[in-house]
């Protein structure tokens, strides 16, 4: 009796998901990838050239932002929903229960390679060398006085942090907080140039919600303008003032050398070669997540996913690599490839 309830209740279940999916927009014969601006231009890259050289059709893809792009993934299970979110930083715990909320049990995660996170500017403009801990004096809404007592920032300019900057309004153009770049910024370089400071430092083990506040903290006095989840436009931006720095992956930088000039950091230029080797500091690994019960529902999901994790593509001589991304050590790119080729969820 018990060994039949279950089988009735497994069949039950099955057709609840797999009808689901049939009914809910079958007709869908591509991939939908939303996701970050950062890894779009890679996706759109392998997209283009997978549809080009297979029988499928080009995949989709669209420019949410990490933070969009999970909620749109986690949505659900079904045609209506996307089959992939690119993401610059790794899914959270949260969006993990939220996908499993609506029964999403299987998520396939792809590293794909690095990225450095710049400050750029103007070829026009000066060139600017910035420790972390003048980035975070610049960008932050709260910071130490000279007695360690946290006040409001009060530098308008930048040659109030260090008199070799230049005597210049602090105008830096960023992403919004749903962006995977600006978390990662937040964390590589606002967080980074914090811990300088002994007294903040000093919370991380006592108080952790006051030194994440302080260190995370971005100022909303106009220093600091969100610009979108669309790093073409900061490009355009930047090209039209020269006073003003953005920040955006080092791929942005790489396809606009014609117009724009990276920052160095800690005196390292953002270079293919120093993101590469580490020296950087402000580097970060790459992502995107696909749902498994899409896989051969889906046309050509797996296909993809081999071309994306083709040597071709992602290896160090490959076409990604042209456009700006570090690819990962060959050991590294072998294990995330085995993983993906078996379809190993996380």
């Amino acid at each position: 009796m018990l060994r039949k309830s279950l089988l009735y209740m497994s069949l039950f279940l099955y057709c609840l998901f797999y009808g689901g999916f049939a009914n809910s927009q079958a007709s869908r014969d591509y991939i939908s990838i939303v996701g970050s601006s950062t890894v779009y231009p890679f996706t759109t890259v392998a997209a283009e050239r997978y549809g080009r050289s297979t029988n499928f059709k080009t995949p989709k893809v669209e420019s949410t932002g990490s933070g969009g792009g999970l909620k749109l993934f986690c949505g659900g299970i079904g045609a209506q929903h996307p089959d992939i979110t690119n993401s610059s930083r790794a899914i959270k715990d949260s969006e993990i229960r939220l996908c499993a909320e609506n029964g999403i049990s299987e998520i396939i995660e792809v590293k794909i390679g690095y990225d450095g996170i710049v400050l750029s500017n103007s070829l026009e403009a000066k060139s600017f060398n910035l420790t972390l801990k003048e980035i975070f004096l610049a960008l932050a809404k709260n910071i130490p006085d000279a007695s360690g007592k946290i006040i409001s920032n009060p530098y308008q300019k930048w040659n109030e942090i260090n008199p070799k900057l230049p005597d210049q309004a602090i105008e830096i153009m960023g992403p919004p907080p749903t962006s995977g770049t600006r978390d990662a910024f937040v964390e590589l370089a606002m967080e980074g140039g914090c811990k300088a400071f002994s007294s903040i430092r000093d919370l991380k083990n006592s108080n952790g919600d006051r030194y994440k506040s302080i260190c995370h903290g971005i100022r909303e006095d106009g220093a600091f303008i969100e610009a979108g989840e669309n790093d073409n436009l900061i490009i355009q931006k930047l090209e039209t003032n020269p006073n003003a720095l953005g920040i955006f992956g080092y791929s942005f930088l790489d396809q606009n050398n014609d117009k724009v000039k990276g920052t160095l950091v800690d005196s390292v230029e953002p270079t293919f070669e120093n993101i590469a080797e580490g020296s950087y500091p402000i580097s970060r690994p790459l992502y995107f997540y696909v749902k498994k019960a899409h896989v051969g529902v889906i046309p050509g999901l797996k296909e993809f996913l081999r071309e994306f994790t083709s040597e071709r593509a992602w290896g160090e001589d490959g076409y990604l690599s042209d456009r700006g991304l570090i690819p990962m050590p060959d050991e590294e790119r072998f294990m995330v490839g085995e993983a993906v080729n078996s379809l190993t969820a996380m």
